[in-house]
């Protein structure tokens, strides 16, 4: 590339071809009050809840108010016929398909069969009134009933101390209502973003494979089966103890692959053939209907009324063969009547609150995470708000009343919800449609699932859970981010060979370093001149970008904090010592200006302005002039507060980068 470097006294000569340099601006001086409620208001109401009230009469006010708090007086005033129609197919449908669904997410939390019905009953009333998502339908779901489960009975066993452990049950969802309730009031609803989207598709992809492993106890007709939930111990109660077994079959002259062929099949007689064939043969229908609804979305219906039917057809045929008596289990005795209070059977003191505390909360969050995915999902379909904060208070009123009427933790279904926006549902009128079903189910039928097999529900939850590994998701996500798709399968590794605990531990706790590692380890890089531009970007990324001589430039993309004011320095002076090293290789001039590019730099803290200090004498040292390019309103307040502009010079810092190199520069570059 041919190039002309012009002499000084030829600038001097062209000077009123230099374009005109505008100066920084520096902001005024804000007031600390007025700052301080802008800081509030931007952090905790940044969508501006109070706006609808401004300049209203007190009856105005009071009737928005009373929306805010209770949407379906909002959207209630324009319901006609035809949205009722829809609500009333969409509430219809779903109630087909999570009355089957409940019973067999009950046996998950270890609880009596009534109670997954209870949560499909009061919750959904609850949420109606003040859930304001259009598609969501709630009840139990499989990863926190399983949550829930795998974390009460760490405390009681569910067979033999059964009283306690509802007691612990009812109490841990009390405290997940207030927790997501709290969470809503006091809008701090932005901290379940900490749990990263690829540590939850991991988590959801893991408990989605334990939930079925677990299921294999109902599936082959297992009566011995471990309590535990990783893989090794659910293999070993599946197949007994492999290396025992084999080794006696060894000492008797049989060969391994003999002795290993012996023993499962050995084993496999412990299973109950009935109950594998019932199981298998209702899971590939499911499993069937499931393909043909996607192949098909018209055929949703198929899809949904599938585990009923599944219910229905198991029941009458173990009814009329007597299979039970062969040793097929099945459900035996359902509670009829609707939910008896539990107040008082909530420990509101003693060492159980604390327990039941603890578990709430984790139960909570996970609820309230896949609740709101759940509901920004479908309102983004169809393109209307779904408010957050809203959604946690419901959530978490819900779930306080529902620990008052023996329902356990109830939140936003995802294969219900799709099932509901499919069958045409216009408003939440679905959950109460499907809430009275509930209730009549309770009120009359419940005799009818006494002899449900225990197979058909691990078939249906088997079937419901498949749809939580979600493949494409992890393959995106290695192919954008190596580091998330670590995070992915650290929470898909820890729920699946540690524990559900473990493994939403795991999840946590690296979606936390990933944040950490960005904040103290913030990217910076080198930029040049896009050719016949005066634009600066990172060479990296344009190759044909050309340095200026005797001038660096670099570029900082991020905050600077006391987190990473020490590495931001030591990586700025490091990319200076770099460059001076490569110069003096090629017998090129020395570096007379270093230049940071701070549009990205959102904030700096007293330890950032130190550190700028201090890289500031280091330059000074090495007879190099600091030059800062565009800094924010922010941060150039924060400068001139400590007075740094007075120690390098106010006429160091430039409104871009173009204007710092052609006022810096000792000889301007130019291409012919």
């Amino acid at each position: 590339m041919d190039t002309k470097i012009f002499s000084s006294s030829e600038s001097q000569s062209q000077r009123h071809n230099v374009p005109y340099i505008h100066k920084i601006g520096i902001p005024p001086k804000q007031d600390l009050l007025k700052e301080f409620k802008t800081t509030v208001k931007e952090t905790l109401f940044s969508d501006d809840p109070l706006r609808p009230f401004k300049d209203q009469p007190k009856s105005r006010k009071l009737l928005l108010g009373l929306q805010a708090i209770f949407p379906i007086f909002d959207w209630g005033r324009s319901y006609n016929l035809k949205k009722f129609r829809g609500d009333l197919i969409s509430g219809l449908t779903i109630a087909s398909l999570c009355i089957p669904q409940d019973i067999g997410y009950s046996r998950l939390a270890f609880l009596p069969p009534q109670y997954g019905l209870y949560s499909s009953f009061v919750p959904p009333l609850i949420y109606a009134f003040m859930g304001s998502s259009r598609d969501i339908a709630i009840g139990p779901v499989a990863v926190v009933s399983l949550l829930l489960g795998t974390l009460l009975q760490n405390e009681f066993d569910p067979v033999h101390n059964a009283d306690e452990y509802r007691r612990l049950a009812f109490t841990a969802t009390f405290f997940a209502g207030i927790t997501q309730a709290t969470l809503g009031v006091l809008r701090l609803g932005f901290l379940i973003d900490f749990l990263s989207h690829a540590a939850v598709v991991g988590f959801m992809g893991g408990a989605a494979i334990t939930i079925a492993l677990q299921q294999l106890k109902g599936f082959l007709g297992i009566k011995h089966f471990t309590k535990k939930t990783d893989i090794v111990s659910v293999m070993k109660s599946v197949f007994g103890s492999i290396d025992h077994g084999v080794s006696f079959l060894s000492s008797h002259n049989y060969t391994l692959y003999e002795a290993y062929m012996i023993y499962f099949f050995l084993q496999m007689l412990q299973w109950n053939w009935q109950t594998i064939v019932i199981g298998a043969s209702f899971l590939f229908f499911l499993l069937s209907a499931k393909y043909l609804a996607k192949k098909n979305k018209k055929l949703f219906w198929v899809s949904a009324i599938a585990p009923l039917i599944s219910v229905i057809l198991s029941t009458l045929f173990v009814y009329i063969s007597h299979a039970d008596k062969e040793g097929v289990a099945i459900v035996k005795h359902i509670e009829k009547g609707i939910n008896p209070s539990s107040v008082n059977e909530i420990y509101f003191s003693g060492e159980n609150l604390l327990k039941g505390f603890r578990i709430g909360i984790v139960a909570g969050m996970i609820a309230l995470t896949e609740a709101v995915a759940i509901g920004r999902t479908f309102a983004s379909m169809k393109d209307y708000q779904v408010d957050g904060n809203k959604e946690m208070i419901a959530l978490g009123t819900m779930n306080v009343v529902g620990s008052m009427t023996s329902c356990y933790v109830a939140t936003g279904s995802f294969s219900r919800s799709a099932v509901n926006y499919m069958a045409g549902c216009q408003t939440a009128v679905s959950n109460i449609v499907m809430s009275l079903v509930v209730f009549l189910t309770l009120k009359f039928l419940t005799p009818l699932f006494q002899y449900t097999p225990n197979a058909i529900l691990s078939s249906i939850i088997i079937s419901a859970v498949i749809g939580l590994i979600d493949y494409d998701a992890a393959i995106l996500i290695w192919k954008i981010d190596k580091f998330d798709f670590v995070a992915c399968m650290g929470a898909f590794f820890g729920v699946v060979f540690a524990s559900v605990e473990i493994g939403l531990l795991i999840a946590v706790s690296i979606s936390f370093a990933k944040i950490l590692l960005q904040v103290t380890r913030p990217r910076t890089a080198i930029l040049g001149r896009i050719p016949m531009t005066s634009v600066y970007r990172n060479i990296q990324q344009y190759p044909e970008a050309t340095k200026v001589h005797g001038v660096l430039i670099v570029r900082v993309d991020s905050a600077i904090y006391f987190s990473n004011s020490n590495y931001t320095k030591e990586r700025i002076l490091r990319w200076l010592t770099e460059e001076e090293d490569h110069l003096r290789t090629t017998y090129q001039p020395r570096i007379q200006f270093l230049i940071i590019e701070m549009s990205p730099v959102t904030d700096i803290d007293t330890s950032g302005i130190h550190a700028f200090e201090e890289l500031y004498r280091s330059l000074v040292k090495r007879d190099v002039q600091l030059v800062l390019a565009n800094p924010g309103r922010l941060v150039i307040d924060k400068l001139y507060a400590s007075g740094f502009p007075d120690l390098i010079g106010e006429n160091k810092i430039f409104l871009t980068v173009a204007d710092a190199v052609l006022t810096c520069s000792p000889k301007i570059v130019h291409e012919v």
